[in-house]
């Protein structure tokens, strides 16, 4: 498969890696050490569009297909992962969600405040009985006058203090549930009945942040219902897929920036009366991190270039986000290691992309769940493409 980018392409990737070297990188470490969120970073992504990934033009957004978002992706976690982590969500899950299956006056209402980020977009999905088993969420919507109310608790919610516009999965038909039983709201956080929890406190990503969002009797308009009633879950599991290829982006960038810091410090770094690059225990460990790094950027290239191609890639997704996420952990393990007691210390990166890393192992399908689907799609025949 050819992934020779197209001017289109190469300008996206190279207005990401300018707006991560020279916005983000100047505060990524204080911002992660006081744990705040990066409001003034996200507004500079903004005027650069990258806010509008998700969102065509008559709609004040600025369009990528699926390679130029993973581009912007990996470049953007190459400096901070928290603030991919956000992008992603915003663009790939929720904007997506609005273009693909919202009608044409929810479109208007909230995707141009999307796009400029005049509003932040966050996926209520996963619940504290329901991770990996989504289909056992137990937040319900029941239809009442001229709208929904909706009961219940999401979890681990990522943007959620700071969110515009939230995408709430519930069950609409107990009986039916899930594939026929639940239904996607977009509930804004002033609706009646909508209140935060707490926010969460986290291993990595510490400038992104997570909360629970409480729903009590919330009232929701009829106008909106996200797609047709009792779609959401096959509307959940497709967005699932692309937003894989988001987060499998997201662990090449971590890997890269590990990798990076490693090849810097072995090169400074003497022992012995050497530099310790000179050691071959060193140069084999670097040899192995980046022969992880390259399989990994050729999986989540090829997944999004098969989506956008229009073929299948739902497997190819949980391939390119298994791999990805675990080459990022070796990758930043192994920085750490190559800075020995240094890499535990605070004032160097690679603590923050040893911690960072871990997560892309976790949310939008846990490791466990990217093979359980990369079988089933063995098991019924599909053995993906190659070109």
């Amino acid at each position: 498969m050819d992934f020779t980018l197209s001017a289109e392409q190469r300008a996206l990737r190279d207005r990401a890696r300018a707006f991560a070297r020279e916005v983000l990188a100047p505060t990524v470490d204080e911002l992660d050490h006081r744990q705040e969120f990066p409001a003034a970073e996200l507004r500079a992504a903004a005027e650069l569009g990258l806010t509008g990934l998700a969102v065509p033009e008559r709609h004040d957004g600025r369009p990528a297909d699926a390679l130029g978002t993973a581009l912007v992706y990996e470049e953007v976690a190459r400096v901070s992962a928290a603030v991919c982590v956000i992008l992603s969500v915003h663009n790939s899950l929720v904007a997506h969600i609005v273009e693909r299956y919202g009608d044409e006056e929810q479109r208007a209402r909230y995707l141009p405040r999307l796009a400029r980020g005049e509003i932040l977009g966050s996926y209520a999905l996963t619940e504290a009985e329901s991770g990996s088993d989504a289909g056992a969420m137990r937040t319900t919507a029941r239809r009442d006058g001229d709208g929904w109310v909706l009961d219940g608790r999401k979890r681990f919610i990522t943007t959620a203090p700071y969110a515009g516009l939230f995408v709430v999965f519930a069950v609409t038909d107990p009986a039916v549930r899930p594939a026929d039983g639940v239904s996607a709201f977009l509930v804004e956080p002033g609706f009646p009945g909508f209140s935060l929890g707490p926010e969460s406190l986290k291993m990595g990503l510490l400038s992104s942040k997570i909360a629970e969002l409480r729903f009590d009797g919330c009232r929701v308009p009829a106008a909106n219902l996200l797609g047709e009633a009792g779609r959401g879950f096959r509307m959940a599991l497709e967005l699932l897929d692309t937003g894989r290829i988001g987060i499998g982006a997201q662990a090449v960038g971590i890997a890269q920036a590990a990798l990076d810091a490693a090849l810097d410090y072995s090169r400074g770094r003497e022992q012995f009366g050497q530099p310790i690059a000179q050691f071959q225990a060193i140069q084999w460990r670097l040899a192995d991190m980046q022969t992880q790094l390259d399989a990994a950027r050729l999986l989540v290239y090829r997944a999004a270039a098969l989506k956008d191609a229009g073929k299948p890639f739902a497997r190819e997704a949980a391939t390119a986000k298994l791999f990805a996420s675990e080459a990022a952990k070796f990758c930043a393990d192994g920085a750490v290691q190559v800075h020995g007691g240094y890499g535990y210390l605070k004032e160097y990166p690679v603590e923050r992309y040893y911690r960072d890393a871990k997560a892309c192992e976790l949310y939008e399908g846990t490791s466990e769940i990217q093979r359980l689907v990369i079988a089933r799609h063995l098991l019924r025949g599909n053995r993906g493409e190659i070109a």
